[in-house]
């Protein structure tokens, strides 16, 4: 029998249908709610409200579980490489060999952005942020390709969009970076990979002579795949809403890098990286820091710790740590804020305080260790997230626009302002809205 939710209301009762995923997460079908009470939900910040089915990533925050397209993310990390990983979760299938080789040259061939665009480089300030630039320029591919922008591209069209969007991100990235330091801006190489060649345009110069590292090519493609996508997170979702209007690929994800911009989300291995900085210039007084985290009307908040979906441990975080710890051994790199970093966790992991609310180091708590380590800067760390995070954007995407459920996203709410009132006259107002009149 198909099993059903009942909801009473008043005396009322509305049987609602249950969804079953296939890893046998259920769900209550509340589409007909509202046409058949006049009641919406509430559920500020959606976490018990799956606005799609989906079947690029399985998350079970309980059991620590991530899965894309149903094989292990800690498979994929050890034994794929990014490009790869960007084919399962854009085309759902692992590659064969024939056809990684023609996705992987298709890199190369739309690795440079046109010549035009590199004029908005030169117009932002040294002081721009990487992220803004970052999301100004992936829109204005929509510019300089606008037989790309049709809101329902046919396979070939989505096809191109994908690769060139993958490809040229990176090389958008590097440039950025190179405007904030003042340096030649370096082109792509056609010899070498997709890793390699972003490294290569980061850290090269007519000047300066660099070499690729491949340990650093390693724990960056660890952290890229790891990254790749993770369900209906704020910038996916946020993908998802956009693209629901049927606005074309380049502008929805030029809304994902603006929602990954907060600090709540892809900046918060940044801000990781500068709360073990403030415990360094403090004497390396860990046990204090810890303290004034338990304590409730402190300010500091231990970042890198919890997470919103994971209750027990982040499946990435325990690759990511061992990932650092090679990555610092080998280059032999004694860094005090991976000392501290270890000892901040050992501490953490043993306090009944955070044990009790299963406040356990995620994938932000390594990953800016390794940014770090490679030579990126702390401006940069989101951008190397969105970096790693535009596979699955872009699959969500595609998804989105191919299912015939999707629907305009148009959330409702619960209207708390004041009642049906009139128009009252300015010279009659008694009242200030403004608590003084210099309010403007």
């Amino acid at each position: 029998m198909d099993e059903k939710a009942k909801l009473i209301i008043g005396d009322k009762t509305l049987e609602l249908p249950v969804i079953t995923g296939t890893e046998n997460e259920k769900a209550v079908d509340i589409t007909k709610l509202r046409s058949a009470t006049e009641y919406i939900t509430l559920d500020p910040g959606f976490g018990n409200t799956g606005s799609c089915k989906s079947s690029i990533t399985f998350v079970d925050g309980e059991k620590g579980i991530l899965h894309y397209r149903g094989i292990p993310v800690a498979q994929m990390a050890e034994n794929s490489t990014f490009v790869e990983t960007s084919y399962l979760l854009i085309h759902g299938e692992l590659p064969t060999q024939k056809q990684l080789d023609k996705f992987s040259d298709s890199f190369t061939q739309h690795a440079m952005i046109h010549e035009d665009m590199k004029n908005f480089f030169y117009g932002y300030p040294s002081t721009g942020h990487p992220m803004g630039i970052l999301s100004a320029m992936v829109c204005s591919l929509s510019a300089y390709y606008p037989e790309l922008t049709n809101p329902e591209p046919s396979q070939e069209e989505f096809n191109k969009i994908a690769v060139m969007l993958l490809s040229k991100v990176r090389t958008i990235c590097a440039f950025s970076y190179k405007k904030s330091v003042g340096d030649t801006f370096v082109n792509p190489r056609p010899d070498l990979k997709y890793i390699p060649n972003f490294l290569n345009m980061m850290f090269s110069s007519p000047s300066r002579n660099y070499t690729i590292d491949q340990d650093e090519v390693n724990a960056l493609r660890v952290l890229l795949i790891l990254h790749a996508d993770h369900e209906q997170n704020c910038s996916t979702s946020t993908v998802r809403m956009v693209g629901s209007s049927r606005a074309n690929l380049f502008a929805s994800i030029a809304a994902g890098i603006c929602a990954l911009w907060g600090p709540l989300h892809g900046g918060a291995n940044q801000e990781v990286i500068e709360m073990l900085q403030q415990i360094h210039k403090d004497g390396d007084n860990i046990q204090k820091y810890v303290n004034l985290a338990k304590e409730k009307d402190s300010s500091f908040r231990l970042m890198g710790f919890g997470h919103r979906v994971y209750k027990n441990f982040d499946p990435r975080a325990k690759i990511i740590k061992e990932k650092a710890h090679t990555l610092l051994n080998k280059k032999g790199i004694k860094d005090p804020l991976l000392d501290i970093a270890v000892k901040l966790e050992e501490i953490a992991l043993k306090d009944p305080y955070f044990v009790e609310r299963k406040l356990y180091p995620n994938v932000d708590f390594y990953s800016g260790i390794i940014y770090r380590a490679i030579g990126i800067p702390l401006n940069m760390f989101p951008v190397m997230f969105a970096i790693g995070r535009m596979p699955g954007w872009i699959a969500h995407w595609k998804e989105m626009l191919d299912d015939p459920a999707t629907k305009i996203g148009r959330p409702r709410q619960i209207y708390t302002g004041p009642n049906r009132r009139d128009y009252v006259p300015i010279e009659q107002r008694k009242y200030s809205l403004h608590p003084t009149e210099n309010s403007f």
